[in-house]
């Protein structure tokens, strides 16, 4: 007990006050749900703590077409009619739930700090759609985005992908996929990425409960998304401890440089860290943010909490300057 409350006492005044409101809520926790109720619940939920959402002149919607013939639902959001720089945006939520709609506002604000356009999909989620067909859908949508930029007003040659949680874990998982596909990254943006195949880190053990996104939400969603349980030594699920088919633990060499802004009191926070050291390894540049005293989801409490502000700021920052690097190494 005394272990948890000392992790308790990392918590910012503002983090301890909106966990305190949480829990005097008395919601039903998302993993006491079906995935459909879970997902409608964070669909009501999702913009309560959200800074306003920025008007852009542009928002369209788009379909991306999959592999399979499906339709991704995909939406576009620019601050003007320039030919501008994109992110291709992969929303969090364990695989299970979440939506361009949940991750609406934050796509806006990055579009609007980084003057860039942000396209944000619907990939297709558990356990309807089980693993691997989320990393099918994020790589068909970039590799579309990619051939498809020109004819939507943006600048193909300097494309980012980046997104949140599990949409952290699809961005790493594209980041290594365009580089054998000679797709040119400027960068990757990654809020709290999950990378390691099980659960066994410290921080797992120290923020189970109490911290927003708790063990057993973990297993919850991984539990939908999974086929069984050799998936999670997939590179493509476990990006920092996985294999692929011959066995072997993907190279990191020449994949796009990577930012980072993780949550200090999130049970993914280690695994951040031991991903970000694997990249330098790799001679990859890597930008390292850990937010004091927040806990995982925090990105998207920008009313109450002021790190989410900081750290729209900060990737917007680390955006704007890997597509200006982009721009300058470009061919005239």
């Amino acid at each position: 007990m005394s272990h948890h409350h000392s992790a308790r006492a990392l918590l910012t005044p503002a983090m301890h006050g909106v966990l305190e409101r949480m829990g005097r809520a008395g919601q039903v926790p998302l993993h006491a749900l079906t995935p459909m109720q879970a997902r409608a619940a964070y669909e009501i939920g999702a913009g309560v703590l959200e800074l306003p959402a920025h008007k852009l002149m542009r928002v369209e919607q788009l379909t991306i077409p999959a592999r399979d013939g499906h339709a991704l639902r995909a939406r576009l959001v620019a601050p003007s009619t320039e030919v501008l720089p994109v992110l291709l945006y992969f929303h969090g939520g364990g695989f299970t739930i979440g939506s361009v709609d949940t991750h609406d506002a934050l796509c806006r604000r990055l579009s609007h700090l980084a003057h860039c356009a942000v396209v944000s999909v619907n990939y297709r989620l558990a356990p309807k759609h089980k693993f691997p067909t989320a990393v099918f859908d994020a790589w068909d949508a970039l590799a579309w985005l990619a051939e498809s930029a020109p004819t939507l007003g943006l600048d193909a040659s300097r494309l980012a992908v980046g997104g949140d949680s599990a949409g952290g874990t699809l961005a790493t998982v594209c980041a290594v996929l365009a580089r054998d596909a000679g797709v040119p990254l400027a960068l990757q943006v990654l809020f709290y990425p999950g990378c390691c195949g099980h659960q066994d880190t410290p921080s797992h053990r120290r923020f189970a409960h109490g911290f927003v996104l708790e063990a057993p939400h973990i297993d919850y969603f991984f539990d939908h998304y999974l086929r069984t349980p050799a998936d999670r030594g997939d590179w493509r699920f476990a990006p920092l401890d996985g294999h692929d088919e011959s066995g072997q633990q993907p190279d990191l060499e020449g994949v796009a440089s990577a930012w980072f802004g993780l949550a200090e009191c999130d049970p993914l926070v280690d695994e951040g860290v031991l991903y970000a050291d694997k990249l330098r390894a790799a001679g990859v540049p890597v930008d390292l943010e850990i937010y004091r005293g927040v806990v995982h989801e925090f990105i998207k409490m920008g009313r109450a909490i002021p790190e989410a502000a900081q750290a729209h700021a900060d990737a917007a920052r680390a955006l704007r300057h890997a597509f200006q690097a982009f721009q300058t190494k470009a061919p005239p």
